[in-house]
C-alpha cells in the first residue's frame, strides 16, 4: 500500500466531530468575522508563543507583509531599506520584502542547517541594512540566540518567518518570541494547520500589534473610519475555530514527529543520502524531514516504485524564478546545490511504526 507524503484526512479525522459541533454553534450565532473564535485563538496562541500579542490574519504571506508595512507606518523602516533574507527560502519570504518596496538581500545559508548563520550575515550587512528576516526552515531555529545578539548589537529589526516552526525552541525562546515580530502560516499541511489559508503575527510590541490590527481591517479601528491605507486580511472565524480545537494537541503532535525523525536520523545509513544536521532533536519540530541525494530524480523514482511518495521543497531557487528577474544574475552555489538535491521524506504525527520502518528499509536499499 502506498505511503503518502502527507495524509491530511488521517491527521484531521480526530477533530471532525468537535469541528462539526463548533460549526453548528457558529451558524447559530451568526457572527463570522473577527468574533469570539478569533479572539480566543489570538489569546491562546500568544500564550503558546510566550508573547503578549497575537494578531490573526489571512495567511502567512500577509503576516509578513503586514509586519513590514506596520514598521514602515511606525517610521522604523522606509522604502529602499535592505532586509537580509535567506536565499533558499520559499519565495513568500522574499515577496513580503518586495511588496513593501524594501530591498531583499539574498544571503547564502549554512549547508548543515539550511538556515542563516551569523557568519553569512556578516558578509552582507551594509549601512542600508535595517532588518533581518530569519526563516526557521523545516522547523529548526538555528543560531537563534546568536542571531538575536547580532541584530541587537547593530540595531537591526529581527523578524521571524516561523511558518514551518510552530512550537520549535532554541534555549529560552520559542518560535514567535525571539525577534521583534514573527509571521506564522496555518496552511493545512503545517504542524498546526487549518482547513484553508490562515496566518498570524506574534510580537512583544504593543504599538506594532495595534498597527497590524488596523492594517488587516482596511486600515480601520472604527467601521467606516480609515486611519491607514489598509488591507482585508482577517483570520476567518471558521478557520480560527478549527485552530482552537487543534492547538492543545500541537506539542503532542510535534513530539510524535520528533520520534519519527529520531528513527530516520539513527536508522538511515545509506551513504548516498545526506541526512539533516540537527542541533537539538527535542527543539526541532520537523515540519519537513529533508535529505539530499545527488541523483534525486532516480531516488524519487526508486521510492515511488516501492510505494513511498516524496516531494521537493523546493525545486527552483527564488533567484531562478521567472518572477525574480532582477536577481537572475546572482551566483549562489550553496543555495543552488540545495535546490538541486533536496528531497522531503514523508513526515507527520500519524505515520505508523510499520510505515516508518518501511521508509527506512527502502531508503537504505537505494
Amino acid at each position: 500500500m502506498m505511503i503518502p507524503f502527507l495524509n491530511l484526512q488521517k491527521i484531521n479525522q480526530p477533530y471532525e466531530a468537535a469541528f462539526a459541533e463548533k460549526t453548528k454553534k457558529l451558524f447559530d450565532k451568526g457572527w463570522f468575522i473577527l468574533g469570539d473564535e478569533v479572539m480566543q485563538f489570538e489569546h491562546d496562541f500568544a500564550r503558546f508563543c510566550r508573547v503578549p500579542f497575537c494578531i490573526g490574519v489571512g495567511n502567512g504571506l500577509d503576516a509578513l507583509i503586514l509586519i513590514f508595512k506596520a514598521y514602515i507606518a511606525l517610521g522604523k523602516l522606509q522604502k529602499g531599506d535592505e532586509v537580509l533574507v535567506p536565499a533558499n527560502t520559499y519565495i513568500a519570504s522574499i515577496l513580503a520584502v518586495i511588496h513593501n518596496d524594501l530591498v531583499p538581500v539574498l544571503v547564502e545559508p549554512d549547508l548543515d542547517s539550511y538556515n542563516l548563520s551569523v557568519a553569512s550575515l556578516e558578509e552582507k550587512i551594509t549601512d542600508k541594512t535595517k532588518a533581518i528576516l530569519m526563516v526557521h526552515l523545516y522547523g529548526q531555529m538555528s543560531e537563534a540566540e546568536d542571531m538575536l545578539r547580532f541584530a541587537r548589537e547593530r540595531q537591526l529589526l529581527l523578524i521571524e518567518d516561523a511558518a514551518q516552526a510552530h512550537g520549535a525552541v532554541s534555549g529560552d525562546y520559542i518560535a514567535g518570541s525571539l525577534g521583534d515580530a514573527a509571521g506564522f502560516s496555518f496552511y493545512p499541511g503545517k504542524n498546526l494547520g487549518a482547513l484553508g489559508d490562515a496566518g498570524a503575527v506574534t510580537t512583544h510590541d504593543a504599538l506594532l500589534a495595534e498597527k497590524i490590527r488596523i492594517l488587516r481591517n482596511y486600515g480601520s479601528e472604527i467601521k467606516y473610519q480609515n486611519k491607514l491605507l489598509g488591507f482585508n486580511s482577517r483570520l476567518d472565524e471558521i478557520q480560527a475555530a478549527f485552530l482552537n480545537i487543534r492547538l492543545p494537541y500541537l506539542q503532542e503532535d510535534n513530539h510524535l514527529r520528533q520520534i519519527v525523525a529520531h528513527r530516520f536520523l539513527t536508522e538511515i545509513t545509506n551513504f548516498k543520502v545526506t541526512l539533516p544536521k540537527v542541533e537539538n532533536r527535542a527543539a526541532h519540530v520537523f515540519h519537513l524531514f529533508v535529505v539530499r541525494v545527488a541523483d534525486r530524480i532516480d531516488f524519487q523514482a526508486f521510492l515511488l516504485k516501492n510505494d513511498i511518495q516524496t516531494l521537493i521543497h523546493y525545486p527552483i531557487p527564488p533567484h531562478h524564478q521567472k518572477a525574480m528577474t532582477a536577481f537572475r544574475k546572482l551566483v549562489l552555489p550553496v543555495t543552488e546545490l540545495i535546490h538541486q538535491e533536496v528531497v522531503s521524506l514523508p513526515m507527520s504525527p500519524v505515520l505508523t511504526e510499520e510505515e516508518v520502518s518501511r521508509i527506512i528499509d527502502v531508503v537504505n536499499r537505494y
